[in-house]
């Protein structure tokens, strides 16, 4: 069973890996004609929005009853998750995107510090270890000249940092007391994010530049093609939440590190943008600290389920619940021995 859980985990996680690539160099195609970038994504949290409608009428998943605090709570992450896309688009604007990558790496150290101080987690020191590659690696990928203004550091640093707050939010939500179905979390943010986009769209005067472009450029091919955008951010929110819920948080941040390598590294390929050596070097680092992270923490959960109850004859008393909680809640004592999203 334990087996099972963990493959489970990592195969979630390789298609986020895939879905996340391909969203983020299919925006960047579709930015190259459409640059409103909080319209973009208000067509993506819209996507959302509809497809869990839609799966909730075809019986893929039954929301759950939530009161009253529960539901102030999803607004609450709702305005998270818009706020933490405005920050990072408006901080790239202040700063280089080098400089802006180099900050964002810096989201693992953050996700680190903020467990530790509000959940009372800890770490053994081979997880702080196989962080160093990784933090350093994405630094050397994105080496340059980095240019910024104080205004800008300063938003690129808090946008990292509710970045880590959104991913750990993201897991507690689903492992923690509410145990929300991924769909199920979608279903009640997607609307609330949507409305938020808008209504930020609107207040920067994007809406009105979109009402504009759309009277002159808009094509049939444009359009279908911001639909499927959409339709893939869709898909790539369910198995982001649904790999956040099986993994970890920590584990969530690492790979997004890792895939903005891989993205680095793609876009080479496919737009041929050149590197030097000290770029290839940390491309390098980062992959082989984003497989040291994923080895360590793919032992720990090891270790984590053998402490669990086993199998017997009249009742299984061993569940992918009781793994993630035994591994993820119960770290306090688990971790200082062997830990960790």
């Amino acid at each position: 069973m334990a087996k099972m859980t963990i493959d489970s985990g990592y195969m979630w996680l390789g298609l986020y890996f895939v879905l996340n690539l391909s969203l983020t160099l299919y925006n960047k195609i579709i930015l190259n004609n459409f640059k409103f970038p909080y319209t973009l994504t208000a067509i993506h949290t819209l996507c959302g929005s509809i497809g869990c409608y839609l799966l909730y009428l075809f019986g893929f998943f039954m929301p759950a009853k939530l009161g009253d605090r529960e539901n102030l709570i999803m607004v609450m992450f709702s305005v998270l998750y818009t706020i933490n896309i405005a920050i990072s688009n408006v901080s790239l604007h202040l700063v280089s995107v080098p400089f802006h990558q180099m900050i964002r790496a810096m989201t693992p150290v953050f996700t680190v510090i903020l467990s530790i101080a509000f959940l009372q987690k800890h770490y053994p020191r081979k997880i702080y270890l196989s962080l160093l590659p990784v933090v350093l690696g994405v630094g050397f990928a994105t080496s340059a000249e980095y240019e910024f203004t104080y205004m800008g550091f300063f938003l690129t640093v808090l946008g990292a940092i509710l970045a880590s707050v959104k991913t750990i939010v993201t897991n507690r939500v689903q492992v923690g007391r509410l145990k929300l179905n991924p769909l199920d979390l979608l279903f009640r943010m997607s609307p609330l994010a949507f409305i938020q986009c808008l209504i930020y769209a609107h207040v920067t005067g994007e809406l009105d530049r979109v009402h504009e472009f759309s009277v002159e450029f808009m094509t049939w091919n444009l359009a279908s093609s911001l639909l499927f955008n959409g339709l893939i951010a869709f898909g790539l929110n369910i198995v982001s939440f649904t790999a956040n819920k099986k993994t970890s948080a920590l584990t969530m941040t690492v790979a997004g590190n890792v895939k903005q390598v891989l993205s680095i590294i793609l876009s080479i390929v496919i737009f041929d943008y050149a590197i030097n050596s000290t770029n290839a070097f940390g491309i390098l680092l980062t992959l082989l600290g984003g497989a040291w992270y994923g080895s360590v923490e793919l032992s720990l959960k090891k270790n984590a389920a053998q402490l669990l109850p086993t199998t017997t004859n009249n009742t299984t008393t061993t569940s992918n619940t009781l793994l993630d909680e035994k591994y993820d809640h119960h770290n306090t004592n688990i971790m200082s021995e062997k830990t960790v999203i």
